[in-house]
């Protein structure tokens, strides 16, 4: 992205509404239901504020990505300069040649049944089968995917529609911690989904227990935290402890909770071994599909390791910690300005 980027030229060129340039972003999920009128405005927020309450008593993380993602390209337009309007059927139906954005689940393609083109993202529209009914719709103009690799993943059922689309990282809401008092060695994060080729279940993954035993022959202090089944405010205050994370996760289309501790100034190191495990996935994939953990990620962020070399890697970071700036990289490559302006461009090829 173009840093460099007038921002008035930019804007200029996004369609307005009533004088101001205006996005129209349509999101259905668990915490935003698209429902038409006042009556299905009211249960949408309701039913969203159930489900944050329930899920915060219980200490669980109280929003899925695909609603973390969307609400942080709504901050990023914002900030740019545009007016957001979300859900605004009635607006979209009055201008049916004005773009639309669409995110969430594939629901939300039914649920904003408008004649305007739109681009798909943050979201999910299915498996490649899917991906490519969805794809054959004229009204679906450009696709996205968060990263490169799900780019390709999909490259054969949805063509040139296929654009790689991340959303920022609010770095005022993740300060650098660096100079915090630091009590912890590592912050254990585990976001393993399978386990020898099968879905997940309540045993601890071999690589996490691995990682804790060797951390506890090194006598390095860590707090495991696993992804899904704690609240927001651990995982900030286990950053403001930590000198550095551990990321376990097989593979990541974007990543935000390694890029928020990056953010933060912690270093990373991230296994990250290059081969697609999720069964359903496999069906679909080229045999040489390469895919990460850690798809946004170069040198001055940590390190990467494959199970063999994880000894070896975590003394050699170890021995770095010090060196690395991941926050630098957050903010030349993955701020809310260059996710607004990545947003912005395609937004506004569809006028």
């Amino acid at each position: 992205m173009n840093n460099s980027l007038d921002d008035g030229d930019l804007l200029s060129r996004v369609p307005h509404l009533n004088g101001k340039p205006t996005v129209l972003l349509f999101y259905d999920g668990f915490e935003l239901s698209l429902r038409p009128g006042i009556t299905g405005y009211a249960y949408s927020r309701l039913r969203g504020l159930a489900r944050y309450v329930y899920r915060t008593l219980r200490r669980r993380q109280v929003r899925t990505g695909f609603y973390t993602a969307f609400r942080l390209l709504v901050v990023s337009l914002r900030q740019y300069g545009c007016n957001v309007k979300i859900n605004a059927l009635g607006i979209a139906a009055r201008n049916p040649d004005y773009p639309i954005g669409v995110a969430g689940y594939a629901s939300v393609l039914r649920s904003a049944d408008v004649p305007n083109p739109r681009i798909f993202g943050p979201g999910d529209y299915g498996y490649p089968d899917t991906a490519a009914v969805v794809a054959r719709d004229p009204r679906n103009r450009i696709l996205t995917q968060p990263s490169a690799w799900p780019v390709e993943f999909y490259r054969d059922a949805c063509g040139n529609k296929l654009r790689a689309m991340f959303v920022g990282i609010d770095t005022d809401l993740w300060p650098d911690l660096s100079d915090r008092p630091k009590d912890l060695d590592f912050i254990v994060y585990d976001k393993i989904r399978w386990d020898h080729g099968g879905v997940r279940g309540t045993e601890t993954p071999e690589i996490v227990t691995q990682t804790t035993r060797l951390l506890d022959r090194l006598g390095l202090s860590y707090v495991t935290l696993r992804y899904g089944a704690h609240h927001l405010g651990q995982f900030r205050n286990a950053l403001s402890r930590a000198r550095a994370m551990i990321f376990l996760c097989e593979h990541e289309t974007q990543g935000i909770a390694y890029q928020e501790a990056m953010a933060s100034n912690v270093p990373v190191l991230a296994l990250d071994e290059g081969v697609l495990v999720d069964p359903e996935q496999r069906r679909f994939a080229r045999p040489d599909l390469k895919v990460s953990s850690v798809p946004y990620f170069d040198a001055t962020c940590g390190e990467t390791f494959l199970p063999g070399q994880m000894e070896d890697s975590l003394r050699r970071f170890m021995g770095r910690r010090s060196q690395y700036t991941p926050r630098e990289y957050v903010l030349r490559h993955l701020s809310l300005r260059n996710a607004a302006e990545n947003y912005l461009e395609m937004y506004a090829s569809l006028a």
